[in-house]
This record gives structure tokens, sequence and C-alpha cells, in this order.
């Protein structure tokens, strides 16, 4: 509606290029996912309706599941599954992770067999409110989830059918955190118009 009184176009076409934006974000975060190395952080979070009282976490009921690993001193990715078991999580960290990587994680028991499957796995006891000790530590993947809601909550919700468009506009965003992103979309749309998507 700002935008809108700003530039003295209608609500619905300042929302209709706005979703022609997010698009293109969208489809340039998707293009250069490239396997992570050296020390990742992997973490779960859950995105939806809001807590029902006494339910908490993993048992918080209607709400999406989604994985992040985070690079150190690097980009994040993330990735919506279907539940946070060892089954849905594990294809995802050994898709975009190299093996013989650090993975630092919290102490949920789907990532039990990561030493197994060829990472050197370190992790912190949320449960025994252990959150850092020396190197281990899941502070920048959980920084990320903060950035992340907080942006939707600025949003006031996003529906269910957007939320992935959303999740990957926040992840590019926060990706590009020490760049000019403005810059950045305009020189991409300059070689290639929005109408062309």
């Amino acid at each position: 509606m700002t935008c809108a009184s700003i530039t003295g176009l209608n609500v619905r076409t300042c929302q209709r290029i706005y979703t022609l934006l997010r698009d293109r974000i969208v489809f340039l975060a998707t293009e250069e996912n490239k396997p992570f190395s050296g020390e990742v952080e992997v973490d779960e979070s859950y995105f939806g309706a809001r807590r029902v009282r006494g339910k908490r976490g993993r048992g918080a009921a209607g709400k999406t599941p989604v994985i992040g690993l985070l690079k150190r001193d690097g980009k994040v990715y993330v990735k919506v599954v279907n539940n946070c078991s060892r089954k849905a999580l594990l294809p995802v960290i050994k898709g975009q992770v190299l093996e013989k990587s650090t993975v630092y994680t919290d102490g949920w028991r789907a990532y039990d067999s990561l030493v197994r499957e060829g990472y050197k796995h370190h992790r912190v006891h949320h449960h025994r409110d252990e959150f850092v000790r020396g190197k281990s530590h899941v502070n920048g993947i959980e920084s990320f989830w903060s950035y992340v809601k907080f942006r939707m909550i600025k949003l006031r919700g996003v529906r269910r059918e957007r939320f992935v468009i959303h999740l990957l506009e926040s992840t590019w965003r926060f990706n590009r955190r020490n760049e000019n992103i403005y810059l950045l979309l305009l020189k991409n749309l300059r070689k290639t118009p929005l109408s062309a998507t």
C-alpha cells in the first residue's frame, strides 16, 4: 500500500509487480545451489500457524518443517521437508554437503548417522541447556531462522501456497546481506525483463 501511494499505481498492480520480482528472485536463488564443504551448521525449523498452547517444536501440528544448512561465513541452503525424520533429512544433507566436511547440529536423533555417512559431526544438546561448546554451536543457522520469521511477521503472514517463494526470497536476501541486492536485481532485470520469465 505504501508503494501504491508513493507511485500512484493501483494496489493490485503493485502486488503483481512484487510477485514478479519475488518469482525472479526465486529463479536466481535456485540457479546457484552448489554443495557446501568445510564447516556447516544444520538445523530444522517449523513455520506456520501459531503454536498451540503446550505443544512445542517437533510436536507442533500444522506447521511446515524446513531444514536449513549454513556454511560458516558463507551461504544458506533451505528445503521444505515432509517431516524431520532421518529418512527426510539425511538425503538433503548428503546432497548439499560434501563428505569429510564438519557438520554441527543440535541433539536431534535424526542426525545420529552423520559420522557413518563420512562427516565429522559435532553437536550441542539444547535439552541440557547447552548452546555453545567451543566451536560446536548452531547459532548461525538459528540466526537465519530468526531473520526469516521476522520478515514473514512484517508481511503479517503469508499464504501457504506462497510460503516457499517467501522462504527462498529470504534466503536469497540473506545470502547477499553484504551486497546491494537492489542493484543486483536491476542488473539481472536488464538482461531479462520480468515479462520474459
